[in-house]
């Protein structure tokens, strides 16, 4: 409890104002500086992920697959819980940051995987290695910055990515079919004890068979959702528009309070759920050995677009057009509260359920990153240590309390930003050469 205490009150001060400057200063620069790469490169971006033209995979996947992979990291429980969050905390204006701010860290995501396969990936014990690791030894300080990242990209791949992710499944689990805590434990163990044999080429494998199942079925609730509820968006998307910019209603320095929690709950959760700038998906196209940087970076882009201006800002909507966005709930039962509007009773299953097989596709994608991670910081051994260990989180973390794990993955998610995007803004004038390089 008092190390759980001592947490919130770090990343009270540390998600603060600075912060969160830095972050949108780094995406703006970044996007003046690649000539609005997300704009331009929209409709390129879209074309290469539906009609991708790479063959076999020179390294642990194709970028398709990173592609893929990224996708799975990004669209998980901090999306249909964490968003709630942000509206509960911020208002109906934090959806209008979460789908600005999305935007603009489509340039962030670009320059980091372009990064990753720009400067050429390690292979230990026949691993493909790359991400940031690799092209923060480029920048000042950058032999200590990889090996600080790779360590705090670990721990988040333990806790956050697994631990958390376990305990959110078992919970799923006890709603829909009251299994007890043990059993689902066991089920996760044995599971990820499974993929995580099958090394690189089994964790792909099984999490392209999960992400078109769990991107599927929260596009179908969501849109019947909305749909339910359409004679309301038009007032729903006033509300946005007002809590974002212009709440006359309130007093001067109330209205002033809210919007800046907007902004600030907005950008916050659109980092965590998006993931852009933690270098994740760098992490998982740096494992590509691919040879098109340029290419691979306007892919990716694709990524962030789905998470954060489709998925995340589709939840923060439903939440708004059903009315129970000031409900008093938060996290995952705000989220189920606007699902009950429409689903009644069973606005609970669809909502686990959904969070289920969100959790179980970040829990499968972290297992690479994690061990990518684990490789540079030995030297490419001990891996079945590794395994073994990977498998304990998930057993433990599915019957433990994490709440305290929650907030320290926060420190992690705040170390993880500040060392890459010092890394992205220093190498940028690389990134904005090659780009601008005629093909």
């Amino acid at each position: 409890m008092i190390l759980n205490d001592i947490f919130m009150t770090i990343n009270h001060a540390i998600w603060g104002w600075p912060l969160l400057i830095f972050v949108v200063g780094v995406s703006i620069v970044a996007t003046v500086s690649l000539n609005f790469v997300q704009i331009t490169q929209f409709v390129k971006a879209w074309k290469l992920m539906l009609f991708p033209s790479e063959g076999a995979a020179i390294g642990d996947m194709t970028p398709f697959e990173a592609l893929v992979n990224a996708l799975s990291t990004s669209i998980g429980n901090g999306s249909i819980a964490g968003i709630a969050t942000a509206i509960y905390q911020g208002g109906p204006g934090a959806a209008f940051w979460i789908f600005v701010f999305g935007i603009l860290s489509m340039s962030i995501r670009y320059a980091e995987v372009f990064l990753s396969t720009f400067f050429k990936p390690l292979t230990e014990a026949g691993n493909t290695i790359g991400g940031p690791m690799i092209y923060l030894q480029r920048v000042p300080g950058g032999k200590v910055l990889s090996y600080f990242f790779a360590f705090f990209l670990l721990f988040l791949g333990l806790s956050s990515g697994n631990a958390m992710q376990a305990n959110s499944i078992r919970i799923g689990f006890g709603r829909i079919l009251n299994t007890e805590p043990l059993v689902v434990a066991i089920f996760l163990l044995l599971f990820i004890a499974y993929v995580m044999a099958g090394g690189a080429k089994r964790i792909v494998q099984v999490s392209e068979k999960i992400v078109p199942i769990k991107v599927g079925l929260f596009f179908i609730s969501a849109l019947i959702v909305l749909i339910y509820h359409a004679p309301s968006l038009l007032h729903a998307i006033k509300l946005i528009f007002i809590g974002a910019f212009y709440p006359k209603a309130l007093a001067g320095g109330v209205s002033g309070f809210l919007v800046q929690h907007a902004l600030r709950y907005g950008i916050v959760r659109s980092v965590n759920a998006t993931e852009a700038g933690l270098g994740t998906a760098a992490v998982l196209f740096g494992g590509t050995g691919a040879t098109d940087p340029k290419n691979n970076g306007i892919m990716s882009m694709v990524s962030v677009f789905i998470s954060a201006n489709l998925v995340c800002f589709m939840v923060a909507l439903m939440i708004i057009v059903s009315g129970v966005w000031d409900n008093g709930q938060t996290s995952l039962d705000l989220t189920i509260s606007a699902y009950e509007t429409v689903f009644g009773a069973f606005g609970g299953w669809v909502v686990t359920l959904l969070s289920v097989s969100f959790g179980m596709g970040v829990l499968v994608t972290y297992g690479y990153i994690a061990r990518s991670c684990w490789l540079f910081l030995t030297n490419g051994k001990f891996e079945i240590v590794f395994k073994i260990l990977f498998c304990t989180v998930t057993f433990l973390g599915a019957l433990a309390q994490v709440e305290a794990v929650w907030n320290a993955a926060d420190l992690a998610n705040a170390g993880l930003l500040i060392v890459n995007l010092f890394g992205i803004a220093w190498l940028l004038p690389t990134v904005r050469r090659e780009l601008l390089k005629t093909a």
